[in-house]
């Protein structure tokens, strides 16, 4: 499974997390091993969602978001759907984002969650993170 990390959040989350989650594997009783990329590196800066979702058919992905335009905006969540991705969007309390530490620590608290909602749960799937989610909301 890989779970990736969208351009609108640091690339140096995906290098992070992917260290900080190799531990968690074991634990949570991961069906498959995680791999945590960024698409800004795999794909290239400024590439279009409709350009890197399709390439992500067949990986069991997730992706991390705040780009909460992907469910808004019909074809791009149909094609969410149609390449049966995982999407986790993180809700930011206003039209600025939240600020690098909030994003730190809202992915550290739901981390072992997003792990186990991209491991267990069909695909494709949407859920959200709010500054106040104490947990995953589904979409």
């Amino acid at each position: 499974m890989i779970i990736y990390v969208d351009e609108n959040m640091p690339p140096v989350f995906a290098k992070g997390f992917q260290i900080l989650q190799t531990p968690l594997s074991s634990k949570l009783q991961l069906k498959e091993k995680v791999t945590v990329k960024s698409i800004k590196i795999e794909f290239g800066e400024g590439i279009e969602d409709e350009d890197w979702i399709p390439q992500l058919e067949g990986q069991k992905a997730c992706v991390i978001t705040q780009d909460y335009n992907i469910q808004r905006i019909r074809h791009q969540r149909a094609l969410c759907e149609e390449y049966k991705l995982g999407m986790i969007y993180f809700r930011p309390p206003s039209k600025t984002g939240f600020s690098y530490w909030d994003m730190v620590s809202l992915m550290v608290k739901h981390w072992p969650e997003i792990l186990k909602k991209a491991d267990r749960e069909k695909q494709p799937f949407a859920f959200k993170i709010t500054s106040r989610s104490s947990k995953l909301e589904e979409f």
